[in-house]
């Protein structure tokens, strides 16, 4: 006695369905992290821009640097590689840059 799948699932176009639909709630988590990063980012920027306390400053640019770094990492992961026009949209100071390496 041998074991064979369900019917349905022996046709190619089943087993490419299934794919369809994990690759598609790939897509929708990676698509919402990215959503949840670039708030992350704004947040940190506006707390950035907003604190004019210079004692709060270089905690602030760490935070922001590791919003930023993130944000970056996980738009890669999606394949946007370029951040250029990233960095104008959201007014990334470039002393946050700076702590990334990137300038």
């Amino acid at each position: 006695m041998s074991l064979r799948p369900p019917s349905q699932l022996t046709g190619s176009s089943a087993a490419e369905a299934a794919f369809d639909a994990l690759g598609h709630e790939i897509l929708a988590e990676k698509a919402a992290a990215l959503g949840r990063a670039g708030q992350k980012v704004e947040e940190t920027l506006a707390r950035l821009s907003d604190n004019a306390d210079e004692e709060l400053r270089p905690r602030l640019l760490k935070e922001a640097a590791a919003a930023v770094h993130a944000y970056f990492i996980q738009r890669e992961l999606c394949g946007l590689r370029r951040h250029e026009a990233v960095i104008r949209e959201y007014g990334i100071p470039k002393a946050v840059l700076v702590r990334l390496g990137a300038m």
